[in-house]
């Protein structure tokens, strides 16, 4: 102990101290920390212990100034620094802490709690070279501990050293006995055996492999995962004979895991080697298929599978026996299931007729097409649902309104059905109507929890957010149920509420919910800690290695992705248009009022501000009291009271100094995490241009022609960029020479531009693809842009277009009078056009003439 030493009865006591921590008998804890102080007021390491404890109680303030204070006075005790670094952990400054770990370590540098706390953090923060050499010093310390050796191998393992992770592993069982494991351990040994199969698999041994699993089989508790490991290898090393014989006694296990059928495909040589089966292949497979859907009858896999395969009148046999079962028992998830079919060219219109064909016959002899036997009633209830919903996708709404109103007058009990007609108004742009039915389906069944969810995101769709509030906290526990769903990471209704308080203007509330899913994702983050011990404790070391890769790429989910796109937005909007003061909103708004009316309107938001901060004032004390009796009434140390939430319209977040900045710490998680998507690019592009990032808005550009140069967003963004080039000034400095010389030679890089002027840049992009709506609206808005004068030619742009200029593409994007204003992708003064051409609205030009002539083309 590197300070002042305390007599016998101290020591004593503070033992009691550190076991008091250890057990949460904090006032204990406290008690015999005072006891020492008062004799020994200095004492680094009694402060420290108490800072600690305080810690723990929620006085983080007074904890940190005592831990401090025993530092100061003992800074070569490795008690205080590990100390400060639990306090550091506590806070989630993982940076800081593994310092003060660092600084313990130099101590006393053999302590082996400190090192275990450090391997923890490194492991979280994925300081990989430094977890190996912490484990390799905690294994030295310690060999007869079993985990210091699976630590060992694990750091190196995700450290992308397989190969030494299995000489770890074989030592390790080599300190073992031949009798081992113990029936208390079968399970722990037996993970550790299938768990370094995998690792020799990755290593490229899966020979060793297979021979590590025949050898070790009878220590192997888990069956299922063994014979599927198996499979698995067999496969990899070409042995297809006994792979196949593995995978089929797999389907007698399991008959509708589609893996299994995925891996007895290749065994017999049938996966395609493109994207594409060849009809040699398509042949074999289904005649496999037939005979497995005899072995297997109740198999919908077995049935499902050949419809992805199969073309033509096969195909048209094949769906219509496979949806007369489900048609009969009244299986709602019937057309999710088909769902996927309508993306292959020539099987929707085959779809179309068999339903039909299955409908008629229903409707003139009850009986499905070639058969004798009477259907009951409600079959042909659930074939109207499913023809529905097939119109639905097609956006043949009349149609599909007309089969759901059918269906509904058959039996009007059935809420399924009123869920389908409001999804099928939401896509045909009645977002009102489609909220009031899901009301009405909510309300046949208050006890649902579906359908209120339902209710709730058609009420946010039609920008209902009180109602959806109301409604949304019904399946809340009593109390504070705002935070309740906040706790309940309920991330669909945050993003659909946030979208709908965007496209109302209110900044400030939107950024509250974006970013509370981020908040959701950085918890998740968090939360892997804990398994670090954990999982080498109970040895579930597949289940942990999955774990870790999963967090790694935990932000390229798509509600983190749509969060943070969705965020960046509102930091570009509040960049281009900031918002005002409340004083200075009101002071316009009274402008124009006589003196004696002004005043009138001062004393009144006077009154109503006091109000505010009263009632803040009033909620803030009653959280406070609440949390007082929580934590009173529950156990120690298991309450800790809410933060009062400060800000909880996001005016602070609206108001934020550098709205730019703010948008920069999301951009960059997607650069890292979403470099795949076109929508990162074009952020990336809209902050960099607005930053008068010349060179970084040069890279965005290019990104975005790597993925999708066909996009009409990228041609906004290509020649936005090089028309704000254009009207630089020539280069003064050397290193605004440099730049320029870059962006010269890039230019004539580009394929897209080359020597080209912009103008006929934007002529050659219509001439390509003149036969698409969107790519016409981004080519009228460029031709305005550049030639300002020339509006009625970018009027002329869109009027040529026909019908037929929508493409495929864009009625699946886009639906009848959806709100495209979701999407920045249609610039406003083209959006009625647009609308109209999607809505098929034959008077057009006026729409034409008044918003493109009236039109002010702004850029940034």
């Amino acid at each position: 102990m590197g300070g002042q030493a305390l007599p016998p009865k101290e020591a004593n006591l503070f033992k009691l101290i550190v076991k008091s921590y250890e057990t949460k008998q904090y006032k204990k804890g406290l008690k015999a920390s005072d006891q020492i102080l008062r004799k020994f007021p200095d004492h680094g390491e009694t402060l420290a212990m108490k800072g600690l404890t305080l810690n723990c109680m929620e006085k983080k303030a007074e904890a940190y100034e005592l831990v401090r204070k025993g530092l100061k006075n003992d800074l070569k005790s490795h008690v205080c620094w590990h100390v400060y670094g639990l306090l550091y952990r506590s806070d989630r400054d993982y940076r800081e802490a593994i310092k003060c770990y660092r600084c313990a370590l130099r101590i006393d540098p053999e302590n082996i709690q400190i090192l275990r706390d450090l391997s923890l953090l490194q492991a979280q923060m994925r300081e990989l070279s430094g977890f190996v050499e912490t484990r390799r010093q905690l294994l030295t310390l310690k060999p007869s501990h079993r985990n210091n050796w699976i630590g060992f191998a694990i750091a190196h393992h995700i450290n992308h050293e397989p190969g030494m992770a299995v000489n770890i592993l074989d030592a390790y069982e080599g300190t073992l006995e031949e009798d081992f494991p113990p029936e208390s351990e079968r399970y722990e040994h037996s993970e550790m055996l299938l768990y370094k199969a995998t690792v020799l698999e990755e290593a490229g041994q899966p020979e060793k492999a297979l021979e590590e699993l025949s050898k070790k089989e009878g220590k192997i508790v888990d069956k299922l995962g063994l014979r599927e490991h198996r499979a698995s290898l067999y496969l990899q090393i070409n042995h297809l004979a006994e792979a196949e014989e593995i995978y089929r006694k797999l389907l007698d296990v399991n008959p509708d895991n589609y893996h299994y059928y995925e891996g007895l495909q290749k065994c017999l040589g049938l996966a395609p080697d493109g994207k594409v089966y060849t009809s040699e292949q398509v042949q074999k497979l289904v005649e496999v298929y037939s005979d497995l859907s005899k072995k297997y009858p109740r198999s919908a896999a077995a049935k499902r599978i050949p419809l992805d395969l199969l073309e033509g009148d096969a195909f048209k046999a094949a769906v219509s026996m496979y949806v007369r079962p489900f048609l009969r028992k009244g299986v709602p998830s019937l057309f999710s299931d088909l769902r996927s079919l309508y993306s292959h060219p020539g099987k929707v219109e085959i779809l179309e007729e068999v339903f039909l064909e299955i409908m008629s016959s229903l409707e003139t002899s009850k009986t499905f097409p070639g058969s004798s036997d009477i259907e009951s009633p409600s079959t042909y209830l659930w074939t109207l649902y499913l023809f529905a919903q097939h119109f639905d996708q097609r956006r043949q709404y009349e149609k599909a309104l007309l089969h759901i109103d059918q269906a509904i007058v058959h039996t009007p009990t059935v809420i399924d059905l009123y869920l389908v007609k409001g999804r099928i108004l939401k896509h045909a742009g009645d977002p009102v109507a489609a909220a009031a039915l899901a009301d009405e389906a909510r309300t046949m069944d208050l006890a649902d929890r579906f359908l209120n969810s339902e209710c709730v995101k058609r009420m946010l769709q039609a920008d209902q957010v009180e109602l959806a509030e109301k409604t949304a906290v019904l399946f809340t526990k009593d109390g504070d149920q705002h935070n309740n769903l906040f706790d309940m990471q309920c991330m669909w209704y945050e993003l659909a509420s946030g979208d709908s308080h965007f496209r109302q203007g209110n900044m400030g509330k939107a950024l509250k919910k974006y970013l509370s899913v981020e908040k959701h994702y950085n918890d998740m983050v968090e939360d892997q800690f804990d398994f670090h011990t954990y999982c080498l404790r109970k040895m579930t070391l597949r289940a942990y290695i999955r774990m870790l890769r999963f967090q790694d790429h935990l932000h390229s989910h798509r509600f983190f992705f749509r969060a943070a796109t969705s965020a960046i937005r509102c930091y570009i909007k509040l960049h281009d248009s900031p918002p005002k003061a409340a004083a200075e909103e009101h002071e316009a708004a009274v402008a124009g009022l006589p003196a004696a009316e002004r005043k009138k309107m001062r004393q009144k938001l006077r009154k109503a501000e006091a109000k505010a901060k009263k009632e803040a004032e009033e909620k803030a004390k009653e959280e406070e009291v609440a949390a007082t009796v929580a934590s009173k009434g529950g156990k120690k140390g298991t309450q800790t009271p809410r933060p009062v939430d400060t800000d909880p319209d996001g005016d602070k977040l609206m108001h934020v100094e550098d709205p730019l900045s703010e948008a920069l710490k999301y951009l960059r998680l997607l650069q890292e995490h979403s470099a795949y998507a076109l929508e990162t690019h074009l952020l990336a592009f809209e902050v960099y241009f607005r930053k008068g990032k010349k060179l970084l808005a040069l890279q965005a550009v290019k990104k975005q022609l790597a993925l999708d140069p066909s996009s009409p967003d990228v041609h906004r963004c290509l020649i936005r960029l090089f028309e704000s080039l254009d009207k630089l000034p020539n280069p003064d400095s050397h290193a605004d020479k440099i730049i320029h010389d870059v962006i010269a030679m890039e230019r004539a890089s580009l394929k897209e531009l080359g020597e080209k002027s912009l103008l006929d840049a934007n002529r050659a992009f219509l001439e390509v693809h003149s036969d698409s709506l969107k790519h016409r609206v981004a080519a009228a808005e460029i031709s305005l842009l550049l030639c300002p004068e020339a509006k009625s030619e970018a009027v002329k742009i869109i009027e040529d277009s026909s019908e037929n200029h929508i493409s495929r593409s864009e009625q699946k994007t886009y639906s009848a009078g959806e709100n495209l204003m979701l999407t920045p992708k249609i610039p406003g003064p083209f959006m009625p056009i647009f609308t109209s051409k999607m809505l098929k609205i034959s008077k057009k030009s006026l729409f034409f003439i008044f918003f493109i002539l009236n039109a002010e083309i702004s850029t940034p």
